[in-house]
């Protein structure tokens, strides 16, 4: 079987425009590669496409899932899956498009709580748990995973920070990632991976950009549609950058040009971490952008290559 195009990147990188273009011409149909663009109710504040950005092109696994359960990485491989096998059955070519690390990382290799570790993260998380002291970060552990939390002892410095590093890596907890072990998919995709690379400094303005969009767009009142429709009710999609920004605004906690200058922030540390998630991955082709770049040209650079 040919291999499967599949375009990552960070947050706010053009992935979407390639993968219609590529889509286009080559009979495609988009598989989302997204921890959170999967969910209902959620399209603006995770920047699912729209229907004039799909420009007709047959999108799965998009505005799919129920907000109020959480999609472990092994069966959302497993779905991905499903979906390639479907199209290629229907002799169309699939395109996988995504920035989730984690996920891409579940359809190429599985998964196991050992396969996520940042150095930065770990000495950020360790130099507060000297100044901060073991019971507050006990107590964030708590917050985003109680269950987990129970097995450690505030004392237990290595394990807590750990635990606390594979959160921040990878917004899952690691109660999560335990399931995940133990769901992660038998069968496992050949891809041919392409990758967008931009300037850092590009990337601040792209993302500024896109998160003033997401506001104007709707997003507060998106939130709060969620809030209202699901009174009383931890979902966990609802954790994401952003809507715990817009919740706190809403609770007059933060102010909105507070509320918007945390968003920014909080999404361009998550953009610097899915920069590092796909260092460490092996990539086919790295395509270096930048604002002038024409998504046609890119798109043909894609195209000379004979390996999908």
């Amino acid at each position: 079987m040919k291999k499967i195009l599949t375009i990552i990147g960070p947050t706010a990188s053009g992935k979407t425009a390639i993968s219609v273009a590529l889509a286009q011409q080559i009979n495609g149909e988009i598989v989302g590669l997204d921890s959170r663009q999967i969910y209902k109710g959620m399209a603006i504040g995770t920047a699912q496409p729209s229907l004039e950005e799909m420009e007709g092109i047959p999108h799965h696994l998009i505005g799919v899932q129920h907000p109020k359960s959480e999609v472990a990485a092994g069966h959302y491989a497993e779905m991905v899956i499903e979906v390639v096998e479907d199209i290629i059955n229907r002799k169309k070519t699939p395109i996988i498009c995504g920035g989730a690390g984690l996920y891409y990382r579940a359809i190429t290799k599985g998964i196991f709580e050992g396969s996520f570790s940042d150095a930065d993260i770990r000495k950020k998380l360790e130099k507060e748990y000297d100044v901060q002291g073991s019971e507050i970060m006990l107590a964030r552990l708590k917050e985003v995973d109680p269950d987990y939390a129970e097995n450690v002892h505030s004392n237990n410095k290595k394990r807590l920070v750990r635990a606390l590093e594979i959160y921040e890596l990878t917004e899952k907890t690691p109660s999560s990632h335990f399931q995940d072990q133990k769901a992660s998919p038998s069968a496992k995709l050949d891809l041919f991976t392409v990758y967008l690379d931009w300037d850092r400094s590009v990337m601040k303005d792209r993302i500024a950009e896109r998160t003033e969009k997401m506001l104007w767009d709707g997003w507060v009142q998106e939130v709060q549609k969620l809030l209202e429709a699901y009174p009383n009710k931890h979902l966990h999609p609802l954790d994401s950058i952003g809507y715990r920004q817009i919740i706190s605004f809403l609770n007059g906690e933060l102010s909105e040009s507070e509320m918007k200058s945390k968003i920014i922030i909080r999404t361009r540390q998550f953009a610097k971490r899915q920069i590092q998630w796909f260092r460490r991955e092996k990539v086919d082709l790295t395509i270096e952008m930048n604002p002038n770049r024409m998504v046609e040209d890119i798109v043909i650079e894609i195209l000379k290559e004979k390996s999908f």
